[in-house]
C-alpha cells in the first residue's frame, strides 16, 4: 500500500511523531518481556535446553505470520490495522508469564511472536509511507525510538525484578498500559486505504527478488547484532579474561552505540544516501570486528564492539525502506526482509556457539567480521529505483466519516 499525500486532518509531522511513538511502544513490550525470562524459567523449572527451545518460538511465530500483514492492512486500512495489530502485540505480553507448563509456554511464545511480526511489518510499512510524505529519511530515527522504548521497558522490568515482583501482575499491568498507550498513539498515524480497483494481496506470496537480495544485506547486520548482544560479555570474560562487571559493560556499550547511531542515522542518509551510509557502516563494523579479534586487552575489545554497533545500526531500517520501494506491494516486500532478518537473529547466537565449540570464540567473531565486510560490498543492493519507476500501486487517504 502506498500513499500520495497527507491524510486529511493529519499533518505529516504529526504522523511522524505518532509512528515514532508506535515504534517506542513496540520496543517497550520487548524490553519488559526480556527482563522476566529468568522468572519464567524459574517458575516453570525449565532446563537450559527447554528454555532455548521455547525462546525459538517467537521467531517461528513471527516468520509464519508476517506475510499476512499486507492482507490485514489492505482490508482494514493502515491506521485501523496498526491499531489492532499493536494491541494484539501489547496484550500478548501477559501470556508467557501465565503459562502453567512448558508446552503452553511454547504456544504462548508462538502467539507472542506472531503478534510481534504482524505489528512489525505494519509499522515499518507505515514508517516508509510517512517518510515519503515528509520527503526526508526518518526510518533510522524510528528504529532509534524502538531502541529507546526497549531500554525503557527493560528498565521497568529490571525494577520489578529487583523488587521481587511476580511477573504475572507485572507483565499483566504492563500489557494493559501499553495496549492503551498504543491505541492512543495510533490515532495520529496516516490512515491509507487501497483504491477500489486494487485486489487484496495474497495471504502468502514470495516477496520480490529485489527484496530477497536486500534481506541478505539485513541478514549480515542482524547476525552481527545477535552475536554481539549474546556473546560480547562471554568474549570479554573467556577470551580477554575480564571480570563480570567489565564484561557486562561491553554489552551495554554495544547497545548504546547502536541507539546513538540510529538517532544520528537519518542525518547521515540525507547527506550521503543509503548506499554510501551502509557501505561506510560496513567498513566501520569490519574495523570493529578486527579490533575485537585482535584485542590484547578489554579496552580495545569494548571499543571494537562499540564500532560494530555503530556500523550495523542503520542497516535494518534502511533495508526495510529499500524493500518497501522495491516492488508494487510494500508490506509483502517488508515481510520478506523481516522474515530473513528474524531468521538471522534466531540462528546467530547458536551459530556462534557451534563455531566456537569447533574452533574458538575468536574464530566465531572472525566470521562476524567477514559478514560486516560483506555489508560494505553489498551495500549497492539498497539502491532503489526513482520514485514511481518500481510500478507500485497507489492508494488513497481515507475520507472522514
Amino acid at each position: 500500500m502506498d500513499g500520495t499525500g497527507g491524510t486529511e486532518g493529519t499533518a505529516p509531522r504529526r504522523a511522524r511523531r505518532a509512528v515514532a511513538l508506535v515504534f517506542a511502544v513496540h520496543g517497550a513490550v520487548t524490553g519488559n518481556f526480556a527482563t522476566r525470562i529468568p522468572w519464567i524459567r524459574d517458575h516453570l523449572s525449565l532446563e537450559p535446553g527447554e528454555l532455548g527451545i521455547a525462546l525459538a518460538f517467537p521467531a517461528i511465530g513471527a516468520a509464519l505470520a508476517m506475510p499476512l500483514a499486507g492482507r490485514v492492512t489492505h482490508r482494514l486500512g493502515s491506521r485501523s490495522a496498526l491499531r489492532l495489530l499493536l494491541a494484539l502485540w501489547c496484550a500478548s505480553l501477559a501470556l508467557p508469564a501465565l503459562s502453567p507448563a512448558f508446552p503452553v509456554l511454547c504456544a504462548a511464545l508462538l502467539a507472542y511472536g506472531a503478534a510481534s511480526g504482524l505489528a512489525d511489518v505494519a509499522m515499518n510499512a507505515l514508517g516508509v509511507e510517512t517518510e515519503e510524505r515528509i520527503g526526508r529519511p526518518i526510518m533510522s530515527g524510528l528504529h532509534g525510538m524502538w531502541s529507546a522504548g526497549a531500554l525503557a521497558g527493560s528498565a521497568a522490568g529490571t525494577l520489578a525484578a529487583h523488587a521481587g515482583t511476580d511477573a504475572r501482575p507485572h507483565l499483566g499491568v504492563a500489557a494493559a498500559v501499553l495496549t492503551v498507550l498504543g491505541a492512543v498513539v495510533c490515532a495520529g498515524v496516516l490512515d491509507l486505504r487501497p483504491r477500489a480497483e486494487e485486489h487484496p494481496p495474497p495471504r502468502f506470496a514470495r516477496p520480490p527478488r529485489a527484496a530477497l537480495v536486500i534481506g541478505a544485506v539485513g541478514f549480515c547486520a542482524v547476525f552481527a547484532e545477535g552475536a554481539s548482544l549474546e556473546w560480547s560479555a562471554v568474549y570479554l570474560r573467556d577470551v580477554i579474561g575480564s571480570g563480570a562487571g567489565l564484561a557486562a559493560a561491553c554489552t551495554t556499550a554495544f547497545s548504546c552505540a547502536m541507539a546513538v547511531a540510529r538517532f544520528a542515522g537519518d542525518a547521515a542518509v540525507r547527506r550521503f544516501g543509503p548506499v554510501r551510509t551502509v557501505r561506510s557502516g560496513g567498513v566501520l563494523a569490519c574495523a570493529g570486528g578486527l579490533a575485537v579479534v585482535t584485542a590484547p586487552h578489554a579496552v580495545l575489545a569494548i571499543a571494537g564492539f562499540a564500532l560494530l554497533g555503530l556500523g550495523i545500526a542503520v542497516v535494518v531500517p534502511l533495508a526495510f525502506a529499500a524493500a518497501a520501494r522495491s516492488g508494487p506491494e510494500p508490506s509483502q516486500a517488508i515481510a520478506g526482509v523481516a522474515t530473513i532478518t528474524y531468521t538471522s537473529g534466531l540462528i546467530a547466537p547458536s551459530a556462534i556457539g557451534q563455531v566456537a565449540d569447533a574452533t574458538s570464540l575468536t574464530v566465531s567473531f572472525g566470521l562476524v567480521t567477514v559478514l560486516a565486510a560483506l555489508l560494505a560490498a553489498a551495500a549497492g543492493a539498497l539502491r532503489v529505483p526513482a520514485a514511481g519507476s518500481a510500478g507500485r500501486s497507489r492508494s488513497v487517504p481515507a475520507t472522514k466519516g
